[in-house]
């Protein structure tokens, strides 16, 4: 659903527990003993009609004898009861409630949502443990402890796993700002939390335990927004699996459900991990470390063993070791002892006294080549650790950031290791956990650039859909599930994307010698059949046929063959083709599948007959532009090849992205293709040749842009008009347009940007133009006016842009025009496209907060219809201005 009403959940002002018992080892009992003992400061209501009192608290008899509406209930009572106990509470004015029963039936949950739809009233469950908010005293669960207030939330759909993780981090003294126990989250689910805690002050980083997704727009959005914010981390359950289902193209099978997890994942900005340990190591370095822009490291130690240990871990993990350069290598050598290992690691011997740390840690820091420092101490009976560590303080405390610690060992070094982490130094335990930390702080920055990734402007011209489309249903229409090699080859040429000339013809070695000759010999000759899919298999390919002999003895040969392996096929006839001789081509596969959770997705990777065998493919979501294409085939071995080796160039690696870029318009534009492989694709310095294409049909709608988990380019919104003789567009923002951005913000007067910004600016930073430009769509809006200027560049005129709350009730609009064309009705074109927009979007109201010195946005909105909103204060220098799309929308402020 949305947001609304979750402050109410996870902050209720009182509290009211439904079968509140005293029955020893009972849920309702728990639940009772565990919301009084946790120090909640607000009333706490018992009900159960079997009790007048428990431990010499009232108890009530039912929702409407309760002195007052709670906040939040906790039903702890049998499944018949849940939703006529929603529905009692909805109509008292309770807003949240957490099912904890568990065994309610699909009959049983639907009839609990739609008594809480009528009151907006939200649902945390059925079957869930309860929830834990430390900073407000609330225990609303049947755990077996309390949790220890801190900054981190935790959300997980396993119960079982809230219990361990409480454990844990009570343990270790961990903190959390949050634990949800979802349950079987019949209404509140991960993107609502997501989103809630986004922007929650009292939490810095959100974990997650994830089992399944089903609502993957809803939650890519909310994932996204949030991690934009603050580290995301999730932990999902079932890498292994049961394998993967038998699926009719290569694609189908390589792109198993988890590696799409995988890839949603990293195009939300959030960090994967694999383990619960995993989980809270990244969640301490995200929090401690997370300032580390380095990309190599330096690792300082008192031995040369855990320095070899740190080494073989940077090389498995595939971080770099920096080489101490020759400035560092002097000042290294007037501190330390001749025989140091002059490399990295930096070992300082074992005899090394206190000075010797802080001076060779001072070096280090004072080089910005050195990158990050691992510091690692193994006890020695010469200085105690205690020592070495105030002595460092006052350096690490300057670069917490770029300092990461293992004190090896356990007693010898517990008050080493505290001073450290009081410093706000991360610390591991062992070698190898400090640098799979920083691998994962690696990961994690990709992931995080991915998210906010400028890409260069698309340079494919889109076909007519509309005819291509056409011919699709015209193969269904046929009864067919497959295209034909030349209706396939034809379908990607449509696109860009260049293939082999072929010529389909009749099952008979004069036909095939009739077209060879046509095309010019050596020719492949393959087998044309609706019911075959991997022609290999069965004999179907033959290549190298130089001549009319051997073309003819091939057809005779390939028939006998495929008659014998697939009796039962039909044998539609051939398809010949021209040979290409490409020396240094690499074969790849580029392919689309559809997921079962998040839709349309894209394959790349080594191909050939073997791609199932060499494993070497890579996932993305759609939609993909040239850098996020450039960064899913960096995730494939075989882009090593592509940079070139021995006799080989590099390949041109544009025409690959421009491939992929290809192939997410086609999953766009139709929807009725649900499988498709071009393998094997060559690569060389010449570019990309696709020598072979499939294409599965669907007679129900499987791709098509609707489908795709993140919202891509909203194409119908791009509008030419004119405005004052000039020819413009007024189209929604992309994420290449940030260079006309830049010139655009650079162009406005101070005193416009302080009306926009509500602070002079001249520029912005990368991380701010990439959250104004690559925005989501689902959620954002912003339309600029362009032109053409007179050295034929495209320049933004004016920018107007709406934000909508989760819950799609309110956004919030903002407008900007070139200084020196204000005054001329630009303005209102983009307010107007803006209002069109919102009320598409099925909005209630928009708003706008407005400097009270900006008489013209004032002017302007009056003029469009906006009113201020009277509740706001006449002493505050902002005006809120509203305007009511729907007749129930009015002025009030929004719930969230």
């Amino acid at each position: 659903m949305s947001i609304r009403y979750l402050d109410r959940l996870l902050s209720p002002a009182s509290v009211a527990v439904f079968g509140a018992s005293n029955r020893p080892g009972s849920v309702g009992a728990t639940v009772w003993r565990n919301l009084r003992a946790g120090g909640f400061a607000g009333p706490v209501y018992g009900v159960n009609p079997k009790y007048d009192s428990l431990d010499e608290v009232p108890i009530f008899s039912s929702a409407a004898s309760l002195p007052a509406a709670p906040d939040l209930a906790l039903i702890c009572t049998p499944p018949a009861t849940v939703a006529p106990l929603v529905a009692q509470l909805g109509s008292v004015g309770t807003r949240a409630v957490v099912i904890i029963t568990a065994g309610l039936s699909v009959q049983q949950k639907q009839a609990a949502l739609e008594a809480a739809r009528p009151f907006t009233l939200r649902l945390l469950g059925p079957n869930c443990l309860g929830l834990l908010s430390p900073h407000v005293g609330l225990n609303a669960s049947f755990a077996h402890t309390d949790a220890l207030a801190g900054d981190m939330a935790f959300v997980s759909q396993s119960g079982a796993l809230v219990t361990a993780v409480l454990d844990w981090t009570r343990s270790r003294g961990v903190g959390l700002s949050h634990l949800i126990s979802l349950g079987e989250h019949c209404d509140v689910d991960f993107g609502d939390l997501l989103d809630h805690l986004a922007s929650d002050a009292r939490t810095r980083s959100i974990l997650l335990y994830v089992e399944s997704i089903e609502s993957p727009r809803k939650f890519m959005s909310a994932a996204r927004a949030a991690a934009r914010n603050k580290p995301v981390i999730v932990v999902k359950a079932g890498r292994a699996g049961n394998g993967v289902k038998a699926a009719a193209s290569h694609t189908g099978a390589l792109a198993g459900s988890d590696t799409v997890y995988d890839a949603a994942i990293r195009r939300a900005g959030m960090l994967r991990v694999d383990t619960l340990q995993e989980l809270f190591i990244a969640a301490q370095t995200l929090s401690r470390f997370r300032g580390n822009r380095h990309s190599t490291l330096t690792v300082m130690t008192n031995g040369g063993g855990a320095g070899v240990m740190a080494a073989d871990a940077a090389a498995r993990e595939g971080v770099t070791l920096a080489d101490p350069v020759a400035d560092l290598k002097s000042r290294l050598d007037a501190v330390l002892p001749s025989h140091w290992s002059h490399a990295n690691p930096i070992d300082i011997i074992g005899d090394a006294p206190v000075e010797r740390y802080a001076q060779t840690l001072s070096a280090l820091l004072a080089d910005d080549s050195a990158g990050a420092v691992l510091f690692m101490h193994a006890p020695t009976a010469i200085v105690r650790a205690e020592d070495i560590a105030r002595a460092c303080l006052p350096l690490v405390r300057g670069h917490a950031s770029r300092v990461m610690s293992s004190w090896l060992g356990d007693d010898a070094v517990a008050q080493a290791r505290k001073l450290f982490e009081e410093a706000g130094v991360a610390d591991y335990a062992t070698p190898e956990e400090a640098v799979h930390a920083f691998a994962m702080l690696q990961t994690y920055r990709r992931n995080q650039e991915i998210l906010m990734e400028t890409p260069n402007a698309a340079r494919n011209a889109a076909p007519d859909s509309a005819v291509l489309r056409a011919t699709l249903d015209a193969a269904l229409a046929d009864g067919r599930e497959w295209l034909g090699e030349q209706e396939a080859k034809a379908l990607l040429q449509a696109y860009g994307i260049e293939t082999v000339p072929t010529l389909a013809v009749a099952p008979t070695p004069e036909a095939a010698i009739e077209a060879a000759r046509g095309l010019g010999y050596p020719v492949a000759l393959k087998i044309l059949s609706r019911d075959i899919t991997h022609k290999t298999d069965v004999g179907g390919v033959r290549l190298g046929l130089c001549d009319e002999v051997a073309l003819g003895q091939a057809v005779l040969e390939m028939l006998k063959a495929v008659q014998g392996a697939r009796p039962l096929a039909r044998i539609d006839g051939f398809t010949v083709q021209r040979t290409v001789h490409r020396p240094h081509a690499q074969e790849l596969i580029v392919g689309a599948s559809i997921d079962s959770v998040f839709g349309p997705v894209i394959l790349c990777g080594q191909g050939g007959t073997a791609v199932e065998v060499i494993g070497d493919t890579a996932i993305a979501l759609p939609p993909l532009n040239h850098a996020l294409a450039q960064e899913l085939v960096s995730r494939t071995r075989v882009a090593r090849l592509l940079g070139g080796f021995r006799d080989h160039p590099p390949a041109r690696l544009e025409a690959l992205y421009d491939v992929l870029v290809a192939v997410s318009q086609m999953l766009a534009d139709l929807p009725q293709m649900a499988e498709l492989d071009i393998n094997p694709l060559w690569l060389d310095e010449d570019g990309a040749l696709a020598l072979d294409a499939r294409v599965r049909l669907s007679p129900t709608p499987a791709g098509g842009a609707e489908r795709f988990a993140i919202l891509p380019y909203p194409t119908r919104w791009v509008r030419a008009q004119t405005w004052r003789g000039h020819e413009i567009v007024i189209r929604p923002i992309r994420p290449e347009d940030e260079p006309q951005h830049v010139r655009f913000i650079a162009s406005l007067d101070l005193e416009d940007t302080r009306f926009r910004f509500f602070s002079p600016r001249k520029e912005l930073l990368h991380s701010e133009l990439a959250r104004l430009t690559q925005i989501d769509y689902d959620r954002e809006m912003a339309f600029i006016a362009e032109a053409i200027d007179a050295q034929g560049r495209a320049e933004t005129l004016g920018v107007a842009r709406t934000v909508s709350d989760p819950d799609n009730v309110e956004a919030e609009f903002a407008i900007i025009v070139r200084s020196d064309l204000k005054g001329q009705g630009l303005g209102r074109l983009l307010f107007e496209r803006l209002i069109e927009h919102a009320r598409d979007r099925g909005l209630e109201r928009l708003v706008g907060l407005v400097l009270r010195e900006n008489d013209r946005m004032l002017k302007l909105s009056a003029d469009m219809g906006f009113k201020a909103d009277p509740q706001e204060s006449p002493s505050s220098g902002i005006r809120r201005m509203v305007m009511a799309l729907k007749p129930s929308a009015g002025t009030t402020h929004s719930s969230t």
